[in-house]
């Protein structure tokens, strides 16, 4: 089983998806550098020269890919549960988390950010206005759980999604991730 972390670009996800990993010891993947791993060059390269159909193929593989993966934490592109497909593609192998965040903060956190936008003809943070009015339905509706970053602590989200990790079965924390702490795993659980 699995932890996906989801939401829109500047949630926070591989921020927080690091920090999770290195309190729980286990493995931390993130689909952006899977991606560049693969490509050899950087997405952005991909998407800038092909357009975007050929990284949402991609991003489907990648899916696929992170659904035969175990017990590991896994952050997802800012747009990957706005389609059916990727949800399908992982659908059962873990919860998904919404990590969440207003606009205005979203915007604050990428605005030196070079990254492609799906909406060309306006700037990031009309992009971001736009794709939450389209889509922040679909990201909530695809999480299992949501989870904000807006004005919290890392440490605060962090602790949520230990929580959630404690409470989900087949995804407790195992005692090799303890670190010496027998309050990290679930009563009862062995961590399979």
């Amino acid at each position: 089983m699995n932890l996906y972390l989801s939401g829109m670009i500047g949630s926070g996800k591989t921020t927080i998806g690091r920090e999770l990993s290195r309190r729980t010891g286990m493995p931390f993947t993130d689909l952006d550098q899977e991606m560049d791993s693969r490509l050899g060059y950087s997405f952005h390269r991909l998407v800038q020269e092909k357009g975007w159909v050929p990284f949402r193929e991609l991003e489907y593989e990648i899916c696929k890919y992170f659904a035969g993966l175990r017990h590991t934490i896994v952050c997802l592109g800012g747009g990957t549960v706005r389609y059916e497909w990727n949800r399908d593609a992982i659908a059962g192998t873990g919860p998904v988390v919404l990590l969440e965040a207003s606009e205005e903060t979203l915007i604050a956190r990428v605005s030196k950010a070079d990254r492609p936008r799906v909406n060309s003809d306006t700037d990031l943070a009309g992009d971001i206005r736009r794709m939450w009015a389209e889509f922040g339905d679909r990201y909530r509706s695809s999480a299992d759980y949501v989870v904000s970053t807006e004005g919290r602590t890392l440490e605060e989200e962090v602790e949520d999604l230990l929580r959630i990790m404690r409470a989900t079965p087949g995804l407790a924390i195992r005692k090799e991730y303890e670190h010496g702490s027998s309050t990290d795993a679930a009563p009862g659980s062995t961590g399979e």
